[in-house]
């Protein structure tokens, strides 16, 4: 990501929370009675992670290290680990600054991302003069060269950075790796896997949060195109770079959701949220809690610590200030992630207070049938998920009771009728599964499903 200035989206969407998969929480000023007091503690409640990129040149420094140390259990190397650092000249690897941060991290007790393999920015020259064949190869080369370096002290790699166009198209970024041929993502990835066969392997991009944009759309027909084929990809990691021009969009929990239900684990990889005070605290809590509410969102990492650490610093886009003192958003952000004890995201289905963990319902005679299954809970919602089978021409109805609301769905087109109360499901082209949550209002009751053939 750094070094580089992104261009970013404007989407004309409202700056406010994430309303997607999350309840209008009211900020605190201090954590709860009993609380994890750290952000990597409150995350491993929920079986998540907490990250943060590290420079190397600052591991020097008392304030930076001492937060670093407290509050996350997961660490990306900033630049350390990119192609231009790792290999400098062409078969001469340097790997001393990348050691310092993964070193300090495993004497930690703190995992490592790995960022990243293969990427058009950030190349050495020698690798910038390249292409074709040669090309391809020397690519091929740096990635099992490092991932094998780094083999069994790499929690995830970003085997392939920013490799989607920004725009209208949701085509490929026209780079000199694409140009080696439209297949040298799934040669990376596999050149990855044969290198390291226990990392988690994650394609990672930018401008990706927005369920509706085509690049959005471009980077999930890849991932479902890989799934499909049996091309080794575990992950996919959004790297949540917003501003006031490109606020967290409403859609995001879709999107997270959307891709989790590919079969691959879905990462927040370098947020950061420009702005100040309540506003960004809002937005901050918003992130947080759609990815608390998917079960494949692993994890959330921040891109820097303090403000002044940050590449945009004059956005004063993170949780600490540049003195290191703990900002609004902070406060919103392990609110958050205490809000989710309990929860995790390797387990969606716990114990119902009105039943067993799944009912179906089957009225239609051409064989429709719709199972329930409960997924996680928080203090004042829940999240289902219908499965469909029999047909691929499902109407599903869901009916909630009173005072209860969905406030979220995913992989579904819904109606409504004029109470609120009964939603009609059909498919979007995502599946026989949907989902949705429910805002209960203190009515932990399942809803009732009926299905027919449409």
């Amino acid at each position: 990501m750094t070094l580089t200035v992104k261009s970013v989206s404007r989407v004309a969407l409202v700056s406010t929370l994430v309303a997607a998969a999350a309840g209008a929480a009211v900020l605190v000023a201090t954590p709860a009675s009993g609380a994890a007091s750290t952000l990597a503690a409150a995350a491993q409640q929920s079986g998540r992670y907490f990250g943060t990129a590290v420079a190397a040149n600052k591991l020097g420094d008392s304030t930076y290290v001492g937060i670093l140390n407290r509050e996350f259990d997961m660490v990306t190397a900033e630049n350390e680990m990119k192609m231009d650092a790792t290999e400098p000249n062409q078969n001469q690897f340097s790997f001393s600054n990348g050691d310092r941060i993964v070193n300090h991290a495993r004497n930690q007790g703190k995992r490592v991302r790995g960022h990243a393999l293969a990427w058009h920015s950030q190349q050495p020259g020698w690798m910038q003069n390249m292409s074709g064949t040669a090309l391809r190869n020397a690519m091929l080369n740096h990635v099992t060269q490092v991932a094998t370096y780094y083999k069994g002290k790499i929690y995830a790699w970003d085997v392939v950075n920013e490799a989607y166009a920004d725009g209208s198209s949701g085509g490929r970024r026209d780079s000199n790796l694409q140009r080696t041929g439209n297949d040298w993502i799934e040669a990376a990835f596999r050149a990855a896997r044969a290198a390291d066969p226990n990392a988690k392997l994650c394609y990672n991009d930018y401008n990706t949060d927005n369920w509706s944009h085509a690049k959005t759309q471009g980077v999930y027909r890849m991932v479902q195109d890989f799934k499909s084929r049996g091309v080794p990809i575990d992950c996919v990691g959004f790297q949540a770079h917003f501003n006031s021009g490109n606020p967290v969009p409403s859609n995001y929990h879709t999107t997270l959701q959307n891709f989790a239900a590919l079969g691959v684990d879905v990462q927040i990889t370098e947020l950061d949220i420009e702005g100040s005070g309540s506003s960004q605290a809002q937005q901050y809590q918003g992130v947080v809690q759609a990815c608390l509410a998917v079960a494949r969102c692993t994890g959330i990492t921040v891109w820097g610590i303090r403000d002044s650490d940050s590449w945009r610093s004059s956005g004063t886009p993170l949780l600490f200030d540049g003195s290191g003192n703990k900002k609004a958003a902070y406060t919103s952000v392990l609110n958050a992630l205490n809000s989710a004890s309990g929860t995790n995201p390797t387990t969606t289905s716990q114990t119902s207070p009105t039943g067993p963990t799944t009912t179906s319902s089957n009225p239609d005679p051409g064989g429709c049938t719709a199972t329930y299954a409960e997924g996680q809970k928080w203090s004042d919602r829940f999240n289902g998920q219908v499965t469909v089978s029999g047909t691929n021409n499902w109407v599903v109805t869901v009916t909630v009771s009173s005072p209860q609301r969905i406030i979220a769905t995913w992989n579904t087109s819904p109606t409504w009728d004029s109470s609120g109360n009964v939603m009609t499901a059909r498919p979007n082209g995502n599946g026989n599964t949907f989902g949705f949550t429910i805002q209960h209002g203190g009515n932990w009751s399942w809803p009732s499903l009926t299905c027919r053939v449409g």
